[in-house]
């Protein structure tokens, strides 16, 4: 019985060390995740275009786009967007001054689509990998 006995209290010991390994491992993975302010303290804002240079950015990153919405906007576009400045009609209008995006694997482009804005380098390309 005494073989019996420590069998499962080390079958216990070892589901319970498995538990906790994979809660660690969550716990990296969800603080793993950064948090970017677009464009730095100016916010989105003219010539951001430049602003992901030398960054790296991974799947689950957020990108926090602060704007005064009075004066600007967000649209998440397509790289055809992106190149011409433009935005489908279904586009979806991001307009808060506050806007949170979480990224996906892949290239994500933004652009502000109030006129002339996009041209003057109000626009992001980002690449998550």
């Amino acid at each position: 019985m005494e073989g019996k006995g420590r069998g499962s209290a080390s079958a216990r010991g070892l589901a319970a060390a498995l538990v906790v390994v994979a809660l660690v491992v969550q716990c990296e993975v969800a603080s793993a995740a950064t948090t970017y302010t677009v464009g730095g303290t100016g916010g989105w804002t003219f010539n951001v275009d430049g602003w992901p240079r030398g960054k790296h950015f991974r799947p689950g990153d957020i990108l926090v786009f602060n704007y005064n919405p009075g004066f600007h906007n967000l649209v998440p576009v397509n790289k055809a967007g992106y190149d011409s400045c433009t935005a489908p009609r279904s586009a979806r209008l991001l307009q808060s001054g506050k806007d949170r995006i979480t990224l996906s694997r892949g290239t994500s482009y933004f652009i502000c689509t109030f006129p002339g804005h996009c041209r003057s380098g109000m626009k992001i390309a980002v690449t998550a990998a």
